[in-house]
């Protein structure tokens, strides 16, 4: 009888999971969600729900999702006998349903105070059944590969082991570019790294018709003498050619048999640098009739749009001096980049480096897929590596960066977000480096070799292909005794999380949790007259 296993990666954005073959070991099936579970557009607006609303509550919404995924994989789940996650120390927390507080509040006497005790977080084997509600056999295993710190999880070390970055006598550095871009720096056999809150541009969320990277999604734009060709990505996820577009009119020049139906993160980074490039885009303005770039009939890409990605491409680069300055060294001594993740497979790695996502003077840059689902088929194949990556996250502790408490960190992301969201001139950001002590940014001089080591973030699908699974919230119906139907709740949910059902003896409501932002967003309840929406009962009893 075959045994099959589960990898998984819990993903900021959405979850991404491979069945497999432990016989053969190859890969059966793969499935991906359109976005993650719980509400909020990024790690951190998960993380105050959870605190917020419980962990328990939190996790039920996860392992529910998760069930659904492992629903779409196409294989008796009866057969599973081994499943490993991966992801970042929030996501995995949430997941065993741990203590999260410390990875909210920063400062040893905050936690004391709030009788916190933090977890190692170390690797560890569970059952499954020490997994509440998880639908895979009972005595299963589930293997947890171990965080860094609070910031820097089981993704970042799959980034670093996956690129094999840390074999080679070189000086690099690897990010994946996301939510949380997480990266590290490799010179003279020191490793330091470090995570920025990139914000969700660079998946295509909060973004005006942002969505992640999936099929339909625009991917690129690449330029003609006068045109720019919309790439999308097709139902195997690949690269294809859809409409031929004038981007500073919209006028479509020549059609395609593929239309796009949304912008996801790499789409995002190349409308920008399309947009300067033509000179449409004076930062932080587009120089269009509506100060806008219309891509499709449907989709639009906004000046608001324009600065939530130059703040997220900001927070990249200035996380690369940081690093940079915590070694003793500049910019231009990198000379080799790794990209991972969606965002990182996707982008045109020379539009990146233009904007200032790359180092400019590295000579290679390798674009290598999800490299945190890649780890957890490595780990599923071979349960020795956890102790492998044990080994490396205890050496890494010595050597983290939190960017939240750097200075370097502060003044540099300050004149990034004086640059793209003001318009500061880039004759002054470079005075102002200066000033600070750290060196002028440099000159791009070559184009450096690009090299795809996977033609998608997910190279191999497996013999029954990709499912992809949009309905993965959960769908919660509350009846509000009072309401006027007077629609101003779902008339201000910017994400259509909101309908009324009026044919009941009370007005019902009901919420997507998965297209809701979560409690830091609340504008339902701030809009509702009679103050009788409460968001909390959409998600406890």
């Amino acid at each position: 009888m075959t045994n099959l296993a589960i990898a998984m990666d819990l993903g900021t954005s959405g979850f991404r999971a491979q069945a497999m073959d432990l016989n053969s070991r190859k890969i059966i099936s793969t499935a991906i969600t359109t976005r993650h579970p719980l509400p909020g557009a990024n790690v951190i607006d998960h993380l105050h729900f959870a605190l917020e609303m419980g962990i328990d509550v939190a996790g039920s919404i996860m392992i529910e999702a998760i069930n659904k995924v492992l629903g779409r994989l196409q294989v008796p789940l009866d057969r599973i006998v081994r499943m490993a996650v991966c992801g970042n120390p929030i996501q995995l927390s949430l997941f065993q349903r741990i203590e999260i507080r410390d990875l909210a509040f920063a400062g040893k006497r905050k936690l004391e105070s709030l009788g916190v005790v933090p977890p190692k977080r170390d690797a560890s084997v569970l059952r499954a059944v020490e997994i509440p509600g998880l639908m895979i056999p009972g005595d299963a295993e589930v293997m947890i590969p171990p965080a860094v710190r609070h910031e820097i999880g089981a993704d970042a070390l799959a980034m670093m082991i996956q690129t094999g970055m840390l074999d080679k006598d070189e000086t690099s550095l690897t990010t994946d570019y996301g939510t949380n871009a997480e990266m590290a720096l490799y010179h003279e056999g020191r490793v330091i790294t470090g995570s920025t809150a990139a914000g969700p541009a660079l998946e295509g969320q909060q973004i005006t018709c942002g969505m992640l990277a999936m099929p339909g999604a625009i991917s690129d734009l690449v330029g003609t003498e006068r045109y720019d060709r919309v790439i999308v990505l097709d139902r195997e996820m690949m690269s294809i050619d859809g409409p031929l577009l004038d981007l500073k009119n919209g006028t479509v020049i020549d059609d395609a048999l593929i239309e796009p139906v949304g912008i996801t993160g790499t789409g995002t980074v190349a409308i920008v640098h399309q947009g300067i490039e033509r000179k449409l885009i004076n930062i932080p303005r587009i120089n269009t009739l509506d100060a806008e770039f219309r891509l499709a009939p449907d989709i639009i890409f906004t000046e608001e749009d324009f600065k939530e990605a130059g703040k997220a491409i900001g927070s990249v680069r200035a996380g690369h001096i940081t690093l940079c300055q915590e070694a003793g060294i500049e910019l231009e001594d990198v000379t080799t980049a790794y990209m991972s993740g969606a965002s990182g497979t996707y982008v045109d790695p020379i539009k990146a480096q233009r904007l200032g996502m790359i180092p400019p003077r590295v000579k290679t840059i390798y674009q290598v897929g999800n490299t945190s689902l890649a780890m957890a088929r490595d780990l599923v194949l071979d349960p020795q590596k956890l102790d492998m990556m044990s080994d490396l996250a205890k050496n890494l502790r010595q050597t983290h960066c939190m960017f939240a408490a750097s200075k370097v960190f502060e003044k540099v992301y300050i004149l990034e977000l004086s640059y793209w969201t003001e318009g500061m001139p880039f004759s002054q950001y470079q005075k102002f480096l200066k000033k600070y002590g750290f060196p002028e940014l440099p000159t791009i001089e070559w184009i450096p070799e690009v090299i795809r080591t996977v033609q998608r973030d997910i190279d191999d699908l497996g013999e029954f292909g990709l499912k992809t699974i949009s309905d993965i919230g959960q769908r919660i119906q509350v009846n509000i005794e009072g309401c006027l139907m007077c629609h101003e709740c779902v008339n201000s949910c910017t994400e259509n999380a909101l309908i009324i059902w009026d044919e009941t003896d009370y007005p019902a409501i009901v919420l997507d949790q998965s297209l809701c932002n979560g409690v830091a967003c609340r504008r339902c309840e701030r809009v509702c007259p009679e103050k009788l929406f409460r968001l909390e009962s959409f998600f406890v009893g």
